[in-house]
């Protein structure tokens, strides 16, 4: 049976990477408002009712706007914002923590897609916590480099402006108040009591992103080793979109943008006994975004979830 699919927002980078991998699709069917109606909200809410599944690639406010508009008890809801992330009447969208995690995305009518940094740090944490190998009270750090198309059509439109600032040919950091709207679902879905000390940087490549947790021996619980951390992630991560890797080494380095336009994750341990570096890699816009959206739609279709994804 095909199912009616609406993007609210399908003009943000977001929408157009869902649309994308939704072209192809024989199984659904776009809902499109014309470009005088998109923004309209009685067009909204009629495309957004009439839907089995609404993306919402929109602002906080906007998405909160957009829920508050559908009156459809069947109309599946998968959030791309920030706005419903820490919310508990909200699936969490990420089906490879746990089985738990992936039969709410299966059942529920709301879904919060995780945010892009978030993924990372959380595809990391979550398994130590779950397995004990880490207190829930850790002092945690995270590094994430992430490719321009973050930051959405404005950063995207200044960093390919041939007449563009030197300040953006070098890597540079932000969230310098460590009041990243992504650290609420770092904790929240970790289970941590202690938000990490937060390092995000940009830099001048497309897509892609890394994020790194360093952790030193002396924070893991009593008779863990970093074996034990490896030995979790490859139990865990073993699937088609998801998958540990024995060693990301590149020749001494690691490439943040190894993964561009695809919509896997790889998750892998470096460093030594004392010293560890936890690093997942992958598309801020994939896996960080429109694949793993993508990904929880075909889990509440009932069909594989790779499904249209590029992987």
């Amino acid at each position: 049976m095909i199912k009616k699919v609406f993007i609210d927002g399908s003009a943000g980078t977001t929408g157009l990477r869902i649309a994308e991998r939704l072209e192809s699709r024989k199984d659904i069917e776009l809902i499109k408002l014309t470009e005088e109606n998109r923004k309209d909200t009685r067009a909204r809410k009629a495309a957004l009712n009439a839907a089995d599944i609404a993306f919402l690639c929109l602002p906080d406010a906007a998405a909160i706007e957009a829920v508050s508009l559908i009156d459809n008890p069947d109309t599946v809801v998968l959030d791309t914002s920030t706005a419903h992330r820490t919310n508990p009447d909200f699936a969490y969208g990420f089906a490879e923590l746990s089985a738990d995690f992936e039969e709410k995305i299966r059942t529920g009518k709301r879904i919060a897609v995780p945010g892009c940094h978030a993924s990372g740090f959380i595809s990391l944490i979550f398994p130590l916590i779950e397995k004990g190998i880490l207190n829930k009270d850790v002092l945690l750090s995270c590094f994430s480099l992430t490719g321009y198309s973050g930051g959405g059509k404005k950063m995207i439109a200044e960093y390919e402006d041939a007449e563009r600032d030197d300040l953006l040919n070098a890597a540079r950091q932000y969230g310098l108040s460590q009041k990243h709207k992504h650290l609420p679902e770092m904790t929240a879905i970790t289970g941590i009591e202690n938000a990490p000390a937060f390092i995000p940087v940009v830099d001048a490549f497309y897509s892609g992103m890394e994020v790194t947790v360093p952790l030193f021996a002396s924070q893991l619980n009593s008779g863990f080793t970093v074996e034990d951390i490896k030995n979790v992630y490859k139990e865990k991560y073993n699937g088609p979109v998801v998958k540990y890797v024995e060693d990301f080494d590149e020749n001494g380095f690691v490439s943040a943008n190894k993964l561009s336009y695809k919509d896997s994750m790889e998750i892998s341990v470096s460093g030594n006994e004392d010293r560890i570096l936890l690093i997942s890699r992958y598309d801020n816009l994939g896996k960080g975004a429109s694949g793993a959206a993508v990904e929880c739609m075909n889990i509440v279709l009932g069909v594989d979830k790779t499904t249209g994804l590029e992987l």
